[in-house]
């Protein structure tokens, strides 16, 4: 079955899979489940180097009787606008921090990240990510600082002075043009060591392919970058009365 929670002979079949190191879209096709079902599954138990399946099997377990006492106040807690269904927001939510985790994130900085994307005002201050997120202020500090140092969120001040984290539209075209420009200090080391090797030889050849490599990854996600830049401002086609403004032809 697609749906359900996963059996402990499914998640014998994951750890089987990861040790022959299957991608996770076939072990989810073998088990007839969806890739995200295997990816959250892994990577919220130890990730694919150190999943085990038992352990990770008796995790879910104590984390279902966790939540069995709160299961009545869970997603009917947080009203959701636009008619969203709550529990497969909640799903969602935790689908898209897994493939961030998956990404590179830390489990906090993804969390944090998703509750923003999430978000349709796209920022929230630090009090209200803690007590979405249920976790300490110092949590939410320390994973802003690592997301404004990839350029993924922003701070702005309110009209009460509080800090802002912000998520917009250019945001990700910043981000992708820092991280194309973080490949440039590997390139300039790596033809520092093609001097240093010496021309022609064997290792001065493989830095020089290198940094010719990054140099031409660079180019073409800055380029590629600065031609969709202007997808990340497209609005959403007018489909109902509350997404668009009133036209001056209809009075």
């Amino acid at each position: 079955m697609p749906g359900g929670r996963l059996t402990q002979q499914e998640r014998q079949q994951i750890a089987l899979g990861l040790a022959d190191s299957l991608p996770y879209a076939e072990i989810a096709r073998r088990l007839d489940r969806p890739t995200s079902t295997i990816t959250r599954e892994v990577m919220r138990n130890g990730g694919p180097s150190a999943y085990r399946a038992d352990l990770a099997h008796r995790a879910t377990e104590r984390r279902a009787h966790r939540r069995r006492p709160a299961s009545s106040r869970g997603p009917e807690s947080v009203r959701q606008p636009h008619g969203r269904d709550a529990e497969a927001v909640a799903e969602y939510e935790e689908t898209l921090t897994t493939v961030l985790m998956a990404s590179g994130l830390p489990k906090m900085t993804a969390r944090v990240l998703t509750c923003l994307f999430t978000t349709d005002a796209g920022s929230l201050t630090a009090s209200q990510l803690a007590q979405r997120l249920q976790v300490s202020p110092a949590s939410i500090s320390k994973a802003i600082a690592f997301l404004e140092s990839q350029s993924l969120v922003r701070r702005e001040r309110d009209e009460r002075r509080r800090d802002r984290y912000v998520v917009d539209d250019e945001l990700f075209y910043q981000a992708t043009i820092a991280s194309a420009r973080s490949n440039d200090q590997l390139v300039e080391t790596a033809r520092q060591g093609v001097a240093i090797l010496g021309p022609r030889t064997p290792a001065a050849t493989r830095l020089e392919n290198i940094a010719r490599f990054l140099d031409f990854i660079s180019e073409s996600i800055t380029r590629a970058a600065e031609q969709a830049r202007e997808v990340l401002h497209t609005k959403p086609e007018t489909t109902s009365n509350d997404t668009a403004q009133p036209r001056s032809d209809h009075g």
